[in-house]
């Protein structure tokens, strides 16, 4: 069933406009009282269409329930920059897996590093590529990539949050299964570039209370390591 995103709903009055009203009527060719799915905070709307005209799709709600594709936990990826199609890559899997917010962040062996500006022109393709992926998920909500950050800002952010767990390929941490999850609503997941952390900035995320986990003997590609990582933590939380 076509799947729509909005941030304000009323049930009243359920609308599509603009490029979502275009999609309905010219690309997907959709006919009144045919079904789809409007989202709007985690919710699923189901409707059927009641009429278009040719700027706006009007809907009748049939009912609505919470979407069953959310997880009960709140996953923020931050993600040491990789090369950009890793990048995009890893965005779209970790969507696809649940996450909720993905934070790019330069530390010190990022091989690619874009300054400020040039990443900020990249934004709104990467966030494309985070709607689309939600949308082929049956996620109930856009999970947003944010701005570029530094390593200091990001790890004052990591320790906001319930729980963090570093993945660092270095032996010493613990296994996944060993990290306090019960309870937690809010999880921070902290994944290596191609070049992994420096011994200085795990030890400054541990500080944070971080757990440093270790996934075993065989080193995980950057882009690998965030689609493990956050399938075991899923499984873990049961929201697989």
């Amino acid at each position: 069933m076509p799947r729509f995103f909005t941030n304000e709903i009323n049930e009243n009055n359920i609308t599509l406009t603009g490029s979502d009203a275009n999609h309905v009527g010219r690309s997907l060719r959709m006919k009144i009282g045919e079904p789809l799915t409007v989202c709007c905070d985690g919710i699923d709307y189901n409707c059927k269409i009641a009429d278009i005209t040719s700027d706006t799709v009007y809907l009748e709600l049939v009912e609505k329930h919470q979407c069953a594709a959310e997880p009960n936990i709140e996953v923020t990826l931050f993600q040491a920059v990789p090369k950009l199609d890793k990048l995009e890559y890893i965005i779209q899997k970790s969507v696809e897996l649940g996450v909720s917010r993905i934070v790019p962040i330069l530390t010190r062996r990022c091989i690619s590093r874009p300054d400020d500006k040039d990443f900020a022109k990249k934004l709104p393709r990467l966030n494309k590529i985070a709607a689309e992926a939600a949308k082929q998920s049956g996620r109930g909500m856009i999970p947003e990539v944010m701005p570029m950050i530094g390593f200091r800002q990001a790890v004052a952010q990591m320790a906001e949050l319930d729980r963090t767990v570093l993945l660092y390929e270095e032996k010493g941490g613990c296994s996944f299964s060993d990290v306090k999850l019960d309870g937690a609503k809010s999880v921070g997941l902290v994944i290596g570039s191609e070049g992994g952390f420096d011994k200085e900035e795990a030890e400054a995320i541990v500080s944070i209370g971080a757990s440093q986990v270790w996934l075993g003997n065989r080193i995980l590609r950057c882009e690998t390591a965030p689609i493990t990582a956050l399938s075991i933590l899923m499984f873990l939380t049961n929201n697989m």
